[in-house]
């Protein structure tokens, strides 16, 4: 009883996805017809498994692929972001030093 509560939660988080290959679908359109019909244990069971992992199995790696690149861009633009924060302070120091030099300047009167 319980693994067929299982087996039916997971062919409700499987069938939440649009699943795009005709096998997939049919593996699911089978496991929930057995499981309406009070079965889906045993060989079908079993067949169904094997179909999820056929079908999710590639979409973890191509998914974990996306996220590691999406982690470089992010630590490249983090460290991007902290050396143009670096920069900034220089530069702004610079302006506060010219604008010194430039209000001394301009207490200055020609004679």
């Amino acid at each position: 009883m319980a693994e067929r509560a299982g087996l039916a939660a997971l062919a409700a988080a499987v069938g939440a996805f649009h699943l795009t290959a005709k096998a997939m679908r049919a593996a699911q359109e089978r496991i929930e017809r057995a499981l309406a019909a009070g079965a889906g244990g045993g060989a079908a069971g079993r067949a169904y498994l094997a179909a999820v992992r056929r079908y999710f199995e590639p979409y973890e790696r191509e998914a974990k692929g996306q996220l590691r690149h999406v982690d470089r861009e992010l630590e490249r633009l983090y460290q991007l972001q902290y050396n143009l924060t670096a920069e900034r302070g220089v530069v702004a120091k610079r302006v506060e030093a010219v604008r010194g030099v430039l209000d001394a300047l301009a207490e200055f009167r020609p004679e």
